[in-house]
Formats: structure tokens, C-alpha cells, sequence
């Protein structure tokens, strides 16, 4: 799956937050999760708009190192591919298994978290 740029930080974001520091994630909450512009961030927070951008890039590389260390988000892929593929499987093949389904339906739950 390829996904664009802003739903790629996004997902970092969601996944990584907790390890940004609590300046970064103010640059990256007030960017991308309420999306404000480079000239509303420097205007709130009384900082130059290169400034903004420059702590947004690094937040933004910090993040991806993260996910090239930790692989969460391709690993929550895969898990969403497996469980829809075992899915398909149960429904075509073990329909009548309820415990089966069971642990099919608790896969799938899990990267809803």
C-alpha cells in the first residue's frame, strides 16, 4: 500500500508521539493534527516560520528513524493483511467455526487499538 506524505506523518505521529518532546509535538500537533499553517504556528508560538519548519523536518526525521528502527507501522500492515487474508479463509472455508471466527474477529481488533 502506498499511502502520500501527510498520511505517512500522521501514522508516525499516532505511533511515535510519546517519544517526541513536548515542543516537537506541539510543531507536529499544531501542523498536522490541527492543521494550522507555518504562519499561524510562528505567530502562536512567537517564533520565526523557518523556525517552524525547521523543528517541523527534524520531528518529522526523528520520527522516521523511529519507524526504520521499530517497523511499527509495517508491521500493523502486515498484521492487517494476514487478518484479512485469514479472514477470507475462515468465512470461505470454516464458516460454521465459532471459535475459530472468534480468534479471527480478536486478530482484526487488535490494530484497532
Amino acid at each position: 500500500m502506498d499511502i502520500d506524505e501527510t498520511t505517512r506523518v500522521n501514522l508516525l505521529y499516532n505511533f511515535y508521539h510519546s517519544l517526541l518532546t513536548t515542543k516537537q509535538s506541539r510543531y507536529m500537533d499544531l501542523y498536522y493534527v490541527e492543521d494550522f499553517s507555518l504562519s499561524e504556528i510562528a505567530e502562536q508560538l512567537q517564533v520565526s516560520r523557518q523556525a517552524v519548519l525547521d523543528n517541523l523536518h527534524r520531528s518529522v526525521n526523528l520520527l522516521e528513524s523511529f519507524e526504520k528502527e521499530l517497523g511499527l507501522i509495517d508491521k500493523t500492515q502486515e498484521i492487517d493483511d494476514i487478518s484479512e487474508k485469514l479472514d477470507h479463509l475462515v468465512q470461505t472455508k470454516y464458516a460454521d467455526d465459532k471459535e475459530l471466527l472468534d480468534l479471527v474477529q480478536r486478530i482484526s481488533k487488535i490494530n484497532e487499538m
